[in-house]
Order: structure tokens, then C-alpha cells, then sequence
């Protein structure tokens, strides 16, 4: 099965459907009046996490998630359906940002967490909401709020207690099938493990945790040099690191070098995870190059104040004390505190105040959520929804401001797709 860890959607709730005009004629029933019913809410694109799914394959051939509009108001008072929310499954460690700001709009931890990206649109008021002492009989109704749209940016963070880090072909990946029931591609040459793999390690009934395999690191990574911002993502929530380093250096690269240079690169990419609990496993100790190295590397722990297992992936050694090791680490690991740099669960955005601003033309452009969604809801057809677009107009100053700004008389003003000729 193909990793897919990042990937684009588009997302469209629902309108709200549209408001009806309607008068009540009833035998029996004087002067009936308006009884235009309102439009139903437009669906909202939910997103949940299913335990089923873990990748984000199936956006690669399914990408636009379009919720159902609202139903149309109909006569006697009676309200259009809702359109039924549209619900969008994605893996544990999904984060969903917002393509144009970048913004996080939420980060799904756990499994079942919902949480709603694009509102369905407000359905349109009939004409019996509209009736007044002053006006017994309007006659116009409101066209549904139209849904939200976005482009997102889904990111998969894999969610394992602890990760194996080091250069290609230290043993990471004969490690992990060792110690869990993972079966990662083992072979003889670099960066056979192209995506992360996961493994639990079960050291008794309650003493489990997750593993992962995290393709192997090269300097340059935290600029994202062989593949290195993928990778190192699925480091960020685990809890300790396996560092692991071959002993035997028949790379032809010193393992103490590779040890720096990857702690290196973590900082470089995040501060947080350079951070973490580490523990060293010096790989490879079957092989006779691997003594001498040995020593140095204990000294390098010591110096480090992290401890160190000499392993053979090769035979089995030495893996039970570390693994052992791991699972203490992780019951006496506190968790750090959150820091709060990004928003974690959507909200609605505020709306804007309204402004004024000119196009290359010269003609004026109104702009502002609250208008544009007026505009969007008015039927400019009716002579009465006209007259109470030009009311909320005024009411809301935009007169005054266009005023301000020094529009005259037959100047052209733009708000959306609409465009209006300036009259006093």
C-alpha cells in the first residue's frame, strides 16, 4: 500500500436553501397574511477520525467534498429540510490547515474527534418573518447564505510513542521487525525505507507501546534535503527516541560524528523535539569493526548523559534490555507543555468591518463578510427586498463613507459580482 502523508482538498458546504413568498388563502381563515416558510441550513463538511484509515491515500483520487444545500421554504409556514452534514474521514494525527493563510484549522489526536471546516450556509428567511405592524403583507423573501468554501492542506503526523532516528542503513527498520510484528523491506543499500513504518512492542498484557520506523536522516535534513521535512514530521509527537547508530562504522563514517550531526539536524528542525528523552542503541555489535567504536560511544554518552545499549539487530542482542529501558522511559515521561503558537479547533472568523477601497479603474469596490453575504441573500428583483437592502445600506453608514471617500453621482460601485450605479 502507497504512504500518503500530505496531500490538497477542496471543501464546499452547503447553501442554505431558499426562503419563500407566499400569502396564506385559507376558507375559514381571515386575513391569513404571509405564510412563507424558511429555507433549510445548508450541510456542514465535517471532518472525523476513522481507526480504519491510516493514510491519506484515498484523497489522492478523491479530493472535492461538496455538502448538500438546504431545502427550499414552502407555503404554510413550513421550513426546508437541512441538508445532511457531510462527514470527511481522515487517519489519527491529521492536521488540516488552510491553504491561503496557512492557519491550522485542527488537529485530530484522537479517534472520533469531529470537527466542522466549512459551515453549511444559513437558510433564507420567508416572507412570513418579515411581516411588521407597519408592513402586514410583505412580499419578499431572502435567498439562502451560501456555504463556505475552502482549499485545504492535510498533513499526517504519525502518532507513535517512540522513534527510531539515524543515518540510511544503520539497522532501524531490522531493528523494528525484531522487536514488533512490523515487516519493513530490509536490504543492503541506502534509503530502502522510503515511508515510516509502525510497529507495537508488546513487553507483557499492559506493558505496549508503538514504534516507529522514521526513513533514515541525512545532514541538510531540517532544510529539507533528502526528503527531510516528510520525515522528520512523524518525529514531532513521539515521546523518546531511539537513536540509532552502527557501531561497526562500516559506512565509512564515524558514529560519533552521525550522532551530532543528527541531534544537528532535529534542533535545526524543531527545538522541542531536540528535547526529547533519547536514548542510544549502538547497532551491529556481531561485527568485529564494532568494539573499538564501542568505547567511544560510551564515552559519548556519558558525556551526553544518555544512556546506551550495544545491540545486534543481526542476533537479537541486547534488543529485550533496550526495549525494556524504553518502556520505563516512557512510564516516568511527563508530557511537555503545550505551546500555544497555532489554532488547534476552527472557528469562525469574525467578520470585518466594511471597506472601501477603489480598483484599477477608478470605480469603488465595498467589501466586508457581513455585506457580501446581504448581497448574497437579496433578491434584487423584488422592489421590496430592494428597499430593505438600500435601508440596511444606510443603516450600516456605507453611504456616508462612500461619501467620505468622494464618490459622486453616476459613479460606479462594485460589491461581488454585483454593480451598482451611484445615485444621491
Amino acid at each position: 500500500m502507497q504512504f500518503i502523508d500530505r496531500t490538497k482538498v477542496t471543501v464546499k458546504a452547503g447553501d442554505g436553501g431558499h426562503g419563500k413568498s407566499a400569502f396564506r388563502r385559507e376558507k375559514f381563515v381571515p386575513k391569513g397574511g404571509p405564510s412563507g416558510g424558511d429555507g433549510g441550513r445548508g450541510a456542514d463538511i465535517i471532518f472525523v477520525v476513522d481507526n480504519n484509515m491510516n493514510t491519506l491515500l484515498d484523497f489522492r483520487f478523491h479530493h472535492k467534498f461538496v455538502g448538500k444545500n438546504g431545502e427550499k421554504g414552502e407555503i404554510k409556514n413550513c421550513y426546508g429540510h437541512a441538508g445532511e452534514p457531510c462527514y470527511v474521514k481522515v487517519p489519527q494525527g491529521t492536521i488540516i490547515k488552510d491553504e491561503a493563510t496557512g492557519e491550522v484549522l485542527a488537529d485530530l489526536t484522537e479517534i472520533g474527534q469531529e470537527v466542522v471546516i466549512a459551515k453549511g450556509g444559513r437558510g433564507g428567511r420567508g416572507n412570513a418573518k418579515f411581516s411588521t405592524s407597519a408592513n402586514r403583507a410583505p412580499t419578499f423573501a431572502e435567498f439562502g447564505e451560501p456555504g463556505e468554501a475552502k482549499n485545504l492542506l492535510l498533513e499526517l503526523k504519525l502518532l507513535a510513542d517512540v522513534g527510531l532516528v539515524g543515518y540510511p542503513s544503520v539497522g532501524k527498520s531490522s531493528i523494528i521487525s525484531m522487536v514488533s510484528a512490523a515487516r519493513p523491506e530490509i536490504a543492503d543499500y541506502h534509503f530502502t525505507t522510503i515511508t515510516p513504518v509502525l510497529g507495537v512492542v508488546s513487553l507483557g498484557e499492559e506493558h505496549s507501546f508503538v514504534m516507529a520506523d522514521i526513513p533514515g536522516l541525512i545532514e541538510g535534513a531540517a532544510e529539507g534535503v533528502g526528503l527531510g521535512h516528510d520525515f522528520l514530521r512523524h518525529v514531532e509527537r513521539t515521546k523518546v527516541i531511539i537513536h540509532v547508530l552502527d557501531a561497526s562504522g562500516i559506512e565509512g563514517r564515524d558514529p560519533v560524528e552521525d550522532y551530532h550531526k543528527i541531534n544537528h539536524e532535529l534542533k535545526k528542525y524543531s527545538e522541542r523535539i531536540a528535547k526529547r528523552p533519547q536514548v542510544i542503541a549502538a547497532n551491529k555489535m556481531d561485527l568485529p569493526e564494532a568494539r573499538e567504536n564501542y568505547e567511544k560511544l560510551q564515552k559519548l554518552a556519558q558525556a551526553e548523559g544518555v544512556k546506551i545499549f550495544p545491540v545486534s539487530a543481526a542476533t537479537n542482542d541486547g534488543l529485550q534490555a533496550l526495549m525494556e529501558c524504553v518502556s520505563q522511559m516512557l512510564d516516568e515521561y511527563v508530557e511537555e507543555p503545550e505551546v500555544i503558537e497555532e489554532v488547534k479547533i476552527y472557528e469562525p472568523a469574525i467578520e470585518e468591518d466594511i471597506t472601501i477601497s477603489r480598483n484599477m479603474s477608478g470605480e469603488f469596490v465595498v467589501s466586508g463578510k457581513a455585506l457580501e453575504k446581504l448581497v448574497a441573500m437579496t433578491n434584487f428583483n423584488n422592489d421590496e427586498a430592494l428597499r430593505r437592502f438600500q435601508y440596511i445600506w444606510r443603516v450600516k453608514g456605507i453611504e456616508q463613507k462612500l461619501k467620505e471617500r468622494g464618490v459622486k453621482q453616476g459613479d460606479t460601485v462594485h460589491i461581488m459580482d454585483m454593480e451598482f450605479e451611484y445615485k444621491e
